[in-house]
């Protein structure tokens, strides 16, 4: 699969000695080094040096797998065995739309919060004592925040369920199934209401 750079992106090409090569600043880099870069929100692009098949989806997962087996972990088994069983599931397109909806609002969340204690921080380290007066004021604004995200995710999780249905009654409603009134074809709708 063959994919053209974006001429705002930087390019990193993966060699088959599996070494990455920054052609930005002409020389290897590592995982941490690209890690760094997403920190940074650089926009970079990782290619097969060959074949040039778009490889960054891949690099950023061998860098959650790191973050994963380091350190204080952000999946538990149980929510990253949910995840396995929703590939190749039905709703595996629409789970991962609901994980990436769910984090931008997490995002944006945590961007208002940071605005929000914009000009408080100099160039000095918040005390013990600052960061407890700065949450005690920051605290009912952040339960309403995370009230809201928690309310925005439901009724996102509502609208691909009645979505589902929806898809399911279009599709199955033209078969005989015991219980269930088959729907009509949309011709056969017209000539009856005539």
């Amino acid at each position: 699969m063959t994919t053209t750079k974006k001429s705002s992106e930087r390019l990193i090409k993966k060699y088959p000695n599996r070494r990455l090569y920054d052609t930005q600043t002409s020389s290897y880099i590592t995982l941490a080094d690209v890690k760094q870069l997403v920190l940074a929100n650089e926009e970079f692009m990782v290619v097969d040096a060959k074949t040039e098949e778009d490889l960054t989806r891949s690099i950023l997962l061998q860098i959650i797998l790191e973050e994963e087996a380091n350190g204080q972990p952000m999946f538990s088994s149980a929510a990253l065995s949910q995840i396995i069983r929703y590939y190749g599931h039905a709703m595996q397109g629409m789970m991962g739309s609901y994980l990436e909806k769910n984090i931008q609002v997490f995002i944006d969340i945590q961007n208002k919060l940071a605005e929000n204690s914009k000009g408080l921080v100099e160039e000095k380290a918040f005390s013990p004592e600052m960061w407890t007066q700065f949450m005690s004021v920051q605290a009912p604004m952040m339960q309403g925040m995370m009230s809201n995200y928690i309310e925005q995710s439901k009724s996102l999780f509502i609208q691909m369920q009645e979505q589902m249905q929806s898809q399911a009654k279009n599709v199955f409603g033209v078969f005989p199934f015991p219980g269930v009134t088959p729907a009509r074809a949309p011709e056969a709708a017209k000539a009856e209401s005539k």
